[in-house]
């Protein structure tokens, strides 16, 4: 990506204002509808069997490894599809998930954080990055690492904007082991959601279409953030303060 012109600093601060209100729709997408279905997100994974609970982190520490496999090979037999084409289809496998209570929506979990994958890689697509690319699909593992819409944001997860990490040998596995965790807890609560049969479908469809929406914005604020740190030739770090500094405002 090159570009012959630098952004102005005006139109570097309109772009940060653009991506701070984003950032902050991001995280009120729906969770009153969440709230409704499924109660507060402390009281969520209370609700999992304990060797559930247990090997959550494992579970999804795998799907995760899975997820980026099978995402980047469907690239090639499947397009980017329109948002609500994601949308539908990750609420209907949320909801299809979730009839079957517990045991569906542990197999449905792989093929949502699948689904979640590609829409991020199609938001790097459409900031002009290359999902193939070693780099960027390092980019599209960290937005997991940013809470999901149940966590309490106090602006901490902006710091998944400037995580360090290293091209290295094994660096992805290193880098979904420490994701996973966080992760875990964000897919522990939709699991809990789905416990009870058939009410579970409803719970399944609902935090589906709330985190399908959630890390597509939290995609565009990580991809457009890096993207405008090209246009303005500016150092992505700066920029992520910047942002910071303006979600810190907004939160006062």
């Amino acid at each position: 990506m090159n570009n012959l012109t630098t952004l102005s600093a005006l139109d570097t601060e309109a772009e940060l204002d653009r991506l701070a209100a984003r950032y902050g729709a991001a995280g009120g997408l729906g969770v009153q509808m969440l709230t409704l279905v499924g109660g507060k997100a402390e009281k969520l994974l209370e609700r999992l069997p304990d060797p559930v609970r247990v090997r959550l982190e494992e579970v999804t520490e795998k799907a995760l490894g899975l997820a980026m496999r099978a995402a980047q090979s469907s690239r090639r037999a499947v397009p980017d599809q329109a948002d609500w084409v994601n949308t539908a289809m990750s609420t209907a496998m949320g909801a299809a998930g979730g009839f079957g209570g517990l045991p569906s929506a542990l197999v449905e979990l792989p093929a949502t954080t699948t689904v979640l994958l590609r829409i991020i890689q199609g938001v790097a697509a459409e900031n002009g990055f290359d999902p193939a690319s070693e780099n960027v699909q390092f980019d599209c593992i960290r937005v997991f690492a940013a809470a999901g819409p149940l966590a309490s944001d106090d602006g901490a997860d902006l710091g998944f904007l400037t995580l360090r990490v290293t091209l290295t040998g094994g660096a992805m596995q290193r880098l979904i082991a420490t994701v996973a965790p966080r992760l875990a807890t964000v897919l522990g609560q939709k699991l809990a959601t789905q416990t009870i049969p058939v009410l579970g479908a409803v719970a399944g469809a609902t935090t589906n279409y709330l985190y399908t929406g959630y890390y597509r914005e939290i995609a565009h604020v990580h991809f457009g953030l890096r993207k405008l740190a090209i246009d303005a030739d500016l150092p992505q770090e700066e920029l992520a303060q910047r942002l910071a500094a303006r979600m810190r405002r907004r939160l006062r």
